[in-house]
């Protein structure tokens, strides 16, 4: 059991819930109360179904290969583009169409109170997001997002976790390239370390390389925009605190920002410079560790297999070919950062990329996804540290293309493979990619064709690593 605390809101629906615990339809997972005879209910609902993101997700459900063992549901505001989405995929009248404002608690609800799970890709979330996880955390349905906003993350844990253990509701944020790359990195290392070096062997730090070749979407765009004009600047800078989306157990300090980084142990090193989304990908990597030790204190074995220790710390980085490079492409990154804090760039950007707007087809299939990771061990009774290389491929653009890849799956995990997911899966939450479905999803995206996984220890007197996937 983790101790988590609880700041329910000080409204009548917040002073009383229903917990569907006791009923004779709990599903073991999902929690939620079986459908009327009059109402179906669909395993997905993809909200947001007419945006970008939205679009690429349903394309992807509808044409999946396990399409027949599971029904799905799109939703948006507008009637008649959702008609017109239907029509442009060819959904066909199996597929449910749902119109849905995400600003009207009541509407969302009732949308969510039909389906297992939602995945939803309507942003920013702090503007347009609590709704939906308030209502699946109410109704303990399973709900997935691509935020990268961890102010607005760590604010519905603080709302909404423990309402979520009560109704067994698995609340996963951050479900694209935000942030599995980043959380499976650690995960799929601690399992190669403790093959290798035993089970009571820790991490003491991992250190990920990013390389990317992709697009920005209106949507990316406009949630930088709500961050720097709409959040307040005290909850902003919550999302950038070590732990922020932690408050039972705090870990080691993150390493300082810096123009330059490194990866010193391959051979030659890799060099890289600041990375704009390293700050919520940590959140998320820290979190997974804080269930994770949480689960070990009072677990057995097989959570203390997941757990990555107490010294662990988490850093990340854009990969460059160089020194120089790098250092530019920091300097250059701090320069727009400065440049977004003016207005007249601010509205230029708005004009150039509205949001919704993306790419199409041919160049969402240049796009490309490299993630280089090296995780060092704690020394061991002789001072001696284990090095293990996690290398993730995938091909496509990895923000668009491969994240709605991440989302379809993922949901899918929690539909059609939910007696095989984490222990933490069951017991419900607000948890993380990995805390929540683990090797269950990491199997699922190796199996579409689109992403490798390769771990290998790099052993230092010289013998040949050794490769566990």
């Amino acid at each position: 059991m983790r101790t988590v605390l609880v700041r329910l809101e000080d409204d009548a629906e917040s002073n009383n819930i229903t917990c569907p615990r006791d009923s004779d339809s709990w599903d073991p997972v999902t929690r939620s109360t079986l459908s009327t005879p009059q109402t179906r209910m669909a395993d997905i609902l993809v909200l947001g179904a007419t945006g970008f993101t939205g679009r690429l997700t349903t394309r992807y459900l509808s044409t999946h290969p396990q399409r027949a063992e599971f029904t799905l549901a799109v939703g948006a505001r507008s009637r008649e583009r959702l008609e017109k989405l239907a029509k442009d995929l060819s959904l066909g009248d199996i597929v449910q169409l749902v119109q849905v404002d995400v600003t009207n608690a009541e509407d969302v609800e009732k949308a969510v109170a039909s389906v297992k799970v939602v995945i939803n890709t309507v942003g920013p979330y702090w503007k347009w997001g609590k709704n939906v996880v308030k209502a699946c955390a109410k109704l303990g349905k399973g709900y997935l997002d691509l935020t990268g906003e961890a102010h607005w993350t760590a604010n519905m844990i603080w709302h909404y976790d423990y309402l979520a253990t009560k109704t067994g509701a698995v609340i996963i944020p951050s479900c694209g390239l935000d942030s599995i790359p980043s959380d499976i990195s650690v995960f799929l290392a601690n399992r190669t370390l403790k093959a290798l070096a035993g089970p009571d062997t820790t991490i003491e730090r991992t250190d990920t390389a990013v390389e990317v070749k992709g697009i920005m979407s209106g949507g990316t765009l406009s949630t930088i925009m709500t961050t720097l004009e709409d959040v307040p600047k005290e909850q902003a800078r919550v999302g950038e605190r070590d732990y922020a989306l932690m408050s039972s157990i705090i870990g080691r300090p993150s390493p300082p920002t810096r123009l330059l980084y490194k990866l010193s142990v391959p051979s030659p090193p890799m060099y890289g410079s600041f990375w704009m989304m390293s700050t919520a990908n940590r959140r998320i990597v820290e979190r997974t560790w804080g269930l994770h030790q949480l689960a070990a204190l009072g677990g057995g074995a097989k959570e203390k297999e997941l757990a990555y220790g107490p010294d662990f710390v988490y850093d990340e980085f854009l990969s460059a070919p160089n020194r120089l490079t790098a250092i530019v492409i920091s300097l250059s990154m701090i320069t727009i950062g400065f440049a977004l804090l003016l207005p007249p760039v601010r509205w230029i950007l708005k004009s150039i990329r509205p949001a919704g707007s993306g790419s199409d087809d041919a160049t969402l299939e240049k796009g490309r996804m490299l993630i280089t990771s090296i995780t060092t061990s704690s020394p061991d009774a002789t001072g001696k540290k284990t090095y293990v290389r996690t290398i993730q491929r995938g091909r496509g653009d990895p923000g668009y293309l491969l994240t709605s890849m991440m989302l379809g799956e993922g949901a899918l995990a929690l539909v059609l493979e939910r007696d095989s997911l984490p222990a933490l899966a069951h017991q419900g939450g607000i948890l993380t990619p990995m805390s929540a479905l683990g090797d269950v999803l990491i199997k699922r995206l190796g199996d579409t064709g689109r992403f490798d996984f390769e771990s290998e220890v790099i052993l230092t007197d010289g013998e040949e690593s050794r490769k566990t996937r």
